[in-house]
C-alpha cells in the first residue's frame, strides 16, 4: 500500500486572493484536525506571483484520499475556493516511492 499525493496549482483572481488564503487556511486546519491519515497538507504561495498557490497533499493510501474527497467540510469549502480561481486548477497525482 503506497501513499497517494497530489499537487494542485491554483491561479487566483487578484481580488479573491485574501478569500482564497482564508478558505485554504480553514481547509488545512480541518484536514489536520479530522483526517489523521492526511500525512501532509500544505498551502503554498508563490514568491514570484502572489496570485499563484500550490496545495501539496499526501494521504496514507487511496482510502484516506477518498475520505478527504467525501468529508463534509471539503464539500462546503471547495466550491468557494473554485470561485476564486482565474483559470482551471491544474491537478496532478503521485505515488510515494521508496
Amino acid at each position: 500500500m503506497s501513499a497517494k499525493s497530489f499537487i494542485a496549482v491554483l491561479k487566483t483572481k487578484p481580488e479573491k486572493r485574501e478569500e482564497m488564503i482564508a478558505l485554504q487556511a480553514e481547509l488545512k486546519g480541518l484536514v489536520f484536525q479530522h483526517e489523521p491519515d492526511a500525512q501532509v497538507y500544505e498551502f503554498l504561495q508563490s514568491d514570484d506571483d502572489p496570485d499563484t498557490f500550490n496545495v501539496v497533499a499526501t494521504f496514507k493510501d487511496d482510502a484516506a484520499f477518498e475520505k478527504h474527497m467525501a468529508i463534509d467540510f471539503h464539500d462546503r469549502l471547495v466550491p468557494p475556493i473554485l470561485e476564486c480561481l482565474s483559470e482551471d486548477m491544474q491537478l496532478s497525482f503521485f505515488r510515494s516511492l521508496g
